[in-house]
């Protein structure tokens, strides 16, 4: 009996980490199968709110949200998205932050930004106010629709970003490519192909624009290019394959509608991105493009190139870079700086002259960091940025509730350091001869 009861205590504690809201709460769970039918096909006001189960302000916010959704029940829509879980979702939409809170009102493909309260009532009062200036524009004609989850407004994709393959361009188109492609094999008079067409071209477009062309969509006319067709075993339509440069192509696994095509080609989006770049901060427009553009932005400051060498300094900056790799698919910024090149940055960080190498992740929007307190080592930075990131890290204000002053400093060049020469000193005229006027005491 004591087993069973630590077992059933251990599937309840796996259960709660894994999400904020259950089926018996008004709030809507949302997720990747789902999304696309409960609210971009749907011609209902919707709030959603992406959050991440470890964020402490997504845990506050979850009596107030359940409330405004009991209260808005019948009304307005009040959904939420597990974005740790679904991350494609929190990057189709660009979320950056947690909890990011979107109105998808009259066009469904570009939802607003919730910009009231995270008070029951104000996310009440901010949800009855949108839904009164949705009234007034369809009273005024502006219909906006959902469209079956595509934009009403021109929002259907533009049919040129589905790339037209045949058996003479597509080595050199997709498997010479850099990018990812999903490419769909279809026949002109097959019904389901019929029906795909719209949605393929309205996430062809979207794709491209989101991942700057890294994930493409196109199509091949398989009863006219059969030996595409053959040299990859297809048998019905449509059949969907993912390309990779280098390797075997894959089968899709996914849903038919744009939102389900989206979502999955972030996914490879994300598992195809580059390590972000280790920028060493070299000016203030360095320090603050960074820390504005992600969610974290990791610094460290290393020992002066006198202390450690090239090679030492070139140690400490790889680990950076093995760290900075394996949390390529987080929004972070990585950057680094000598000690003592930013002093008023270190004074604000509490790093302040001793203990290097030293490391602070900072939040930029709430000003808020917290320092490394382990092992400067692929493990020991591990543990810190996993400790942050289920929101057990120790966190402080950020020294003067902004970010410091930045100095302009030149790159470093690779090298090793080398001693300032010091001004020869020319003696010839000094006299040494002790007893020379030397007066009796």
């Amino acid at each position: 009996m004591r087993a069973l009861l630590g077992v059933l205590a251990c599937s309840l504690a796996v259960l709660s980490v894994h999400g904020l809201y259950s089926a018996s709460d008004d709030v809507i769970e949302l997720d990747t199968s789902n999304f696309n039918r409960e609210v971009l096909q749907s011609d209902s006001l919707w709030l959603v709110e992406f959050y991440a189960p470890w964020c402490g302000h997504c845990k506050n916010l979850v009596p107030e949200w359940k409330k405004a959704a009991t209260a808005l029940k019948g009304i307005v829509k009040v959904g939420a998205v597990d974005a740790d879980q679904h991350n494609s979702l929190g990057a189709q939409y660009g979320v950056r932050g947690f909890p990011t809170i979107k109105v998808f009102g009259a066009n469904k493909q570009k939802p607003e930004e919730f910009q009231g309260g995270r008070s029951s009532q104000a996310i009440v009062d901010a949800a009855l106010n949108s839904l009164r200036a949705l009234v007034k524009d369809r009273l005024g004609g502006k219909t906006g629709g959902s469209d079956n989850g595509r934009q009403s407004d021109g929002g259907a994709g533009n049919k040129k970003d589905v790339v037209e393959l045949t058996d003479d361009n597509f080595d050199r188109t997709v498997l010479d490519s850099d990018a990812v492609w999903l490419v769909e094999f279809f026949a002109p008079w097959c019904g389901h192909c019929k029906n795909l067409e719209p949605e393929w071209t309205a996430a062809a477009t979207e794709v491209k624009e989101q991942t700057k062309g890294k994930v493409r969509l196109g199509a091949v006319d398989a009863t006219v290019h059969q030996g595409l067709a053959s040299r990859y075993g297809i048998r019905g339509f449509p059949t969907i394959k993912v390309f990779r440069k280098g390797e075997e192509p894959e089968d899709f696994q996914g849903g038919r509608t744009r939102s389900d095509i989206v979502a999955r080609a972030m996914d490879l989006y994300s598992d195809n991105i580059p390590a972000p770049q280790l920028q060493e901060i070299l000016n203030e427009d360095v320090l603050k493009k960074t820390c504005d553009d992600y969610q974290l932005c990791i610094i460290s400051v290393v020992p002066h190139i006198l202390d450690t060498g090239a090679s030492g300094r070139n140690g400490y900056l790889e680990v950076m870079k093995k760290v900075a790799e394996k949390n390529k698919k987080k929004m972070w910024g990585w950057l680094w700086t000598e000690a003592g090149a930013q002093m008023e940055l270190e004074a604000s960080l509490g790093i302040g002259g001793f203990g290097y190498p030293a490391m602070a992740a900072i939040n930029a929007r709430k000003m808020k960091f917290a320092l490394l307190r382990g092992s400067f080592s692929e493990t020991g930075i591990h543990e810190f940025l996993r400790e942050l990131s289920v929101g057990r890290g120790s966190t402080a204000t950020v020294g003067g509730g902004a970010l410091p002053k930045i100095n302009t400093v030149e790159p470093w060049d690779g090298k090793d350091g080398e001693l300032p020469l010091e001004d020869d000193i020319d003696l010839s005229d000094v006299d040494f001869d002790d007893d020379v006027g030397k007066d009796e005491l």
